[in-house]
């Protein structure tokens, strides 16, 4: 066959492509990536997903590869978070599947009447904003304290019988705060009500962190555990497992139908034909790692983390929120040294990332009670970063010098140099069509370049998000993402 292009310069394109990303390895990115640092890993996980690469994980009765290792992955998972034989399971695309389908699975288990109800603390995964969005539940996002750890008695108040199911996050990915679940779990059991635990970044890294307080399926009461293989599971993107306890129970996040003259439709998720390829890549990684390989991993990922927060706390000008749990951290400014002394996260991750680090900046927010959360920069911790740490450790250091007493951006600031007449246009709000959306966007200079960047310095743009109505900045954000791939 005669070929359009020649594989080779396919690969060769290809490669140009990848060069422009961030990097997934070194430890350089500090979100989106879990790096183990063993590449045997990366090996293991590429061999395994080339064996089943034309394997459609829709029927398991006809691949029956894919059931054997679903199985295997799914009762690895139960033993880690001390499951029963009445935990059953499946193995999704990622973390939002899993929790659209917790969400799912509790709402129609519910027998109540008129529109269910999700509570959660208003740190809980943006991922329970889309379920609910998309499973016609009314969310109610409760206020957290300043740590970001929810108080159990103001969730607790809130439990009524319109109340579908209940949140909790071990940890939270904005703060890194373990939620209290052994209150929350059983104050739904006593209501009837499900309790969903999103332990999505946390659940294959805090079976091995000391000191916790229980919140897997120890804990009466837990309905479902969300934990991503991805993460600190290591597998390539994207695989997810979701563990439900009991059988009955589970099957409600199942989609049946005979009723089309097609073969007969019985999906445990939500999509229908998939590839098999990352639930084989976490299974061959599991089976490699086994329980003590994980746990040599997560206490790789502690003494970093402990390092880091103990890096941070001598930085004249930052703080750590709250006491992280986990491998992750979120830095915010430390308002009790004088303002020629503070240091702003949002700079302090723009000059990083001028020095060859990638940290993750973080918008604040104003509750419903109307205290506010300050705006943050967030670390992901990884075995990898252990290797690296002399050197970023150093970055953090001189990137904080650097930025030392200049002040954040300020909303109004920003909002003031728009160009004349794109204030008072967004001010006035009022659907967006997509040309006057890309205006706005070309008009502050968020726009993204031929190969899908943005600017380097992101600190302006998270301010205009804190200064402009939650649905407008919604929108523009929205049209930014889908123009990076228009063709």
């Amino acid at each position: 066959m005669r070929f359009a292009q020649q594989p080779s310069e396919i690969l060769d394109e290809l490669a140009e492509l990848r060069a422009a990303d961030a990097p997934t390895h070194g430890g350089h990115v500090l979100s989106y990536v879990y790096d183990s640092g063993l590449a045997e890993l990366d090996e293991l996980a590429a061999a395994a997903i080339l064996a089943v690469q034309s394997v459609n994980g829709l029927d398991p009765t006809t691949f029956t590869s894919v059931a054997v290792m679903e199985r295997e992955v799914v009762g690895f998972a139960r033993s880690l978070l001390n499951g029963t034989d009445d935990v059953v399971g499946s193995v999704t695309t990622g973390g939002t599947e899993s929790c659209l389908l917790a969400v799912k699975t509790a709402r129609d288990n519910w027998i109540g009447a008129g529109r269910p109800r999700l509570l959660a603390p208003v740190t809980v995964h943006a991922a329970f904003q889309k379920a609910a969005h998309y499973f016609g539940l009314t969310l109610d996002l409760v206020p957290v304290q300043p740590d970001g750890r929810v108080d159990s008695d103001s969730m607790i108040a809130q439990m009524g019988p319109d109340v579908a199911l209940v949140v909790g996050s071990a940890p939270s990915y904005p703060h890194a705060a373990l939620d209290p679940i052994e209150a929350l779990a059983g104050a739904a059991a006593a209501r009837g009500i499900d309790c969903h635990v999103d332990a999505c970044i946390g659940g294959w890294v805090l079976p091995f962190w000391p000191d916790l307080a229980p919140w897997d399926f120890r804990v009466p009461g837990v309905s479902s555990i969300s934990a991503d293989l991805h993460k600190f599971g290591y597998a390539p993107k994207g695989a997810s497992v979701l563990l439900q306890r009991g059988r009955d129970r589970q099957r409600a996040q199942y989609f049946a139908t005979t009723r089309w003259p097609g073969y007969p439709v019985v999906n445990p998720t939500i999509l229908g034909s998939k590839s098999a390829g990352s639930l084989a890549a976490g299974w061959a990684i599991t089976k490699a790692l086994g329980v003590d390989g994980f746990a040599e991993l997560a206490a790789s990922c502690q003494r970093s983390t402990t390092a880091l927060i103990s890096l941070v706390d001598s930085i004249e000008g930052l703080r750590v929120v709250g006491t992280p749990v986990g491998p992750l951290l979120a830095v915010a400014t430390d308002d009790t040294v004088p303002e020629s002394r503070r240091v702003d996260p949002h700079h302090w991750a723009d000059q990083a990332k001028g020095h060859g680090w990638l940290l993750q900046l973080q918008p604040g927010l104003t509750q419903s009670d109307g205290t506010v959360l300050p705006h943050t920069t967030h670390l992901t911790v990884t075995p990898v970063t252990e290797a690296v740490l002399p050197q970023l450790s150093a970055a953090l250091v001189t990137s904080a010098d650097e930025v030392r007493g200049v002040p954040p951006v300020s909303p109004a600031d920003v909002l003031g140099a728009l160009p004349p007449g794109l204030a008072e246009g967004l001010a006035a709000g009022g659907p967006l069509d997509s040309e006057t959306a890309f205006g706005i966007l070309a008009g502050i200079g968020l726009v993204p370049d031929a190969g899908g960047g943005l600017p380097d310095r992101m600190a302006p743009f998270l301010a205009l998000i804190q200064a402009l109505p939650a649905p407008l900045t919604e929108r523009l954000l929205t049209e930014l993402i889908a123009r990076t791939a228009e063709p």
